[in-house]
């Protein structure tokens, strides 16, 4: 049964009459309420541009009689033209541009929508166009009485691959748009074709600190980190009045083709470290299962969100803590030492795997720590190990697992173009016998581990380029080659962490790559902002609050360190609130150290 909130002031989405609006970048002609005749309503929006390309949006909604076919036409004013596009066949003779339905997508009930997307080029002005008709029936957003209709043109649209370069101020196109497929159908790339969604309560954020426009429209992972956060929590601190069914709704709306959750509230979660712990004690397994994971999973499989890829992060910081931080290890935890034993973190992640990926249109993507956590010999096999049992745990099968995400909410860089791991740099204090000293390498090398742990040779990687670009003034330019092998590795290395342990809030970093998708990395998928710039890792003194998040001590810049990472300072920047709260001095750290630059 469909969960019904409770709430009085929700976010329904549903689209309703309004006036026409004409907003830069932005068209729309919006519908009236719709009547037993013809009738549309189109919005058309520019959502990234770069040189003398961009990437255009179109929503097309039927306001009348349902539609078997349609057929969208329209006009560009100024020579632009359209190079490739999804969810359409796309023709152009002239400055009209004819956009006809794909086989699965043809059927339009009344008030139902379609999202067509393109990659255009223009040498002027690229000025909006104004007017559109679906089926010779001009889209005033008011119903006629005639319903006239053309045939559908028969050509294909271009097979031109969009530009590979990216605008570093606005979400970029993806590679391969044709990927996309019917509603419902998986598809091998969920991030490929389309765009993904812009949460707007952090994009709102981003814009109240200076200079955060030019990021905010990038897409950015919802955090559920608690059970209320499901139907959402007024006046919260990291996840504001929005839950699971708002943001649905919203991405519907927006035209989005992905949207990306974080599934975080293992009981015991983060047994490691005290920041991010969660509201469930290490026994609450059956809370997780049915006050947890079941809402979400209800919400996540409603029928009307069956347009969107819904693609979820599972648990973050879990797994790979019950192969570091145990008995036998100087890193050990005694919370970490329970959690192994009790097998609640193998259960949940099991359960939620099987429970959400049930849907036809979800997609998991399990945590899989780092190179600076597992890229040892004793962590990087017993790890995908534990990977491989978990994905098979509480009823769920490999098939749940569409991939594994490296980096999340960390700041390991993504190549160290000056250092060569070797034999002879292993023993530098920095790289520490680690066989790895990126992310790409060791996400490439990692997936290789876990399709030999029985995975699907399909799976594909995620990294989180959220803050790990280490620009600015202090990035290398070329690598160090006279001192000591630490004084040469410390000036070459993109990573300015003074150890590679250390994980809030740290001071220096910088935005990395641009959220995109099939960034030309053998096995990755995406590069992602699954960690939403500004938001802090954990508060740098200790702050009271009722949502189960602890003071840790890596957070304070003062503290000297502990056995995970190797007794050194914190390296966190002073003034952070709680895990999730947002943090405008990062956020304005992070956009003036990004790399690429902005």
């Amino acid at each position: 049964m469909r969960l019904v909130s409770s709430r009085t002031r929700k976010q329904r989405l549903a689209i309703g009459a309004v006036a026409v609006l004409g907003l830069g970048g932005l068209s729309v002609i919006q519908a009236l309420p719709a009547s037993a005749a013809a009738g549309c309503s189109v919005t058309y929006s520019v959502t990234g541009s770069w040189n003398n390309g961009f990437q255009g949006n179109i929503v097309i909604r039927n306001v009348g009689d349902a539609w078997t076919s349609w057929n969208l036409t329209f006009s560009f004013a100024n020579g632009q033209r359209v190079s490739q596009g999804w969810g359409g066949r796309f023709t152009q003779s002239g400055t009209q541009v004819t956009v006809a339905n794909e086989s699965w997508n043809g059927s339009v009930a009344n008030g139902a929508s379609v999202n067509p997307g393109f990659i255009g080029s223009h040498t002027g002005t690229n000025t909006n166009p104004t007017s559109f008709a679906v089926n010779g029936v001009a889209c005033t957003g008011s119903p006629v009485t005639s319903n006239p209709t053309s045939a559908p043109p028969t050509s294909r649209p271009p097979t031109s691959a969009p530009p590979t370069s990216q605008p570093p101020t606005s979400q970029p196109p993806t590679s391969n748009p044709p990927t996309t497929g019917p509603p419902g159908q998986r598809v091998d790339n969920p991030y490929a074709g389309g765009r993904g969604y812009v949460n707007p309560e952090w994009k709102a954020k981003a814009e109240s600190v200076s200079g955060g426009s030019r990021i905010s429209s990038n897409p950015t992972a919802v955090w559920i980190d608690r059970i209320a956060a499901i139907e959402g929590t007024a006046g919260s601190s990291s996840n504001g009045p929005m839950g699971v069914e708002d943001h649905l709704l919203e991405a519907v709306r927006q035209g989005a083709s992905y949207i990306q959750f974080v599934i975080y509230n293992l009981p015991g979660r983060d047994c490691s470290a005290l920041a991010s712990n969660g509201e469930l004690g290490p026994t609450e397994i059956g809370r997780y299962k049915t006050e947890y994971i079941d809402p979400i999973a209800a919400y996540q499989n409603d029928a009307r969100f069956r347009s969107l890829r819904i693609i979820n992060i599972i648990e973050i910081d879990s797994l790979p803590n019950l192969i570091t931080n145990v008995a036998g290890r100087p890193t050990e935890v005694a919370m970490c030492n329970t959690m192994k034993s009790n097998g609640n973190y193998v259960a949940g992640v099991g359960y939620a795997l099987a429970k959400l990926g049930a849907s036809p249109n979800v997609y998991n993507y399990i945590d899989a720590g780092h190179h600076g956590w597992l890229g040892w010999d004793d962590n990087f096999r017993p790890t995908a190990q534990l990977l491989a049992q978990a994905a098979r745990a509480e009823g769920s099968t490999i098939a749940n697992v569409t991939g594994f995400i490296t980096n999340t909410a960390n700041y390991s860089a993504l190549q160290e173009p000056y250092i060569t791991v070797t034999e002879q740099t292993r023993p530098s204090k920095w790289i520490d016998w680690n066989r790895y000293n990126d992310e790409l390498s060791f996400a490439q090398a990692f997936r290789t581990e876990l399709i030999s742990q029985g995975f699907s040779s399909s799976i594909g990687m995620l990294i989180d380029t959220s803050r790990n670009g280490w620009g600015g003034s202090a990035r290398p330019t070329g690598p160090v080659t006279t001192g000591t092998l630490d004084e040469q590795i410390n000036g070459s290395k993109i990573d300015r962490r003074i150890h590679k342990g250390n994980w809030c809030n740290q001071s220096g970093a910088g935005l990395g790559e641009r959220p995109r998708a099939n960034p030309g990395a053998t096995g990755i998928d995406a590069y992602v902002w699954v960690k939403p710039p500004g938001e802090s890792d954990g508060s740098s003194t200790e702050i009271p609050n009722n949502e189960g998040k602890g003071f840790d001590r890596m957070c304070d810049p003062t503290y000297g360190g502990n056995a995970r990472n190797g007794n050194n300072m914190s390296g966190a920047l002073a003034g952070a609130p709680i895990s999730g709260a947002w943090f405008p001095a990062q956020v304005t750290q992070l956009m003036q150290n990004a790399y690429p630059p902005l």
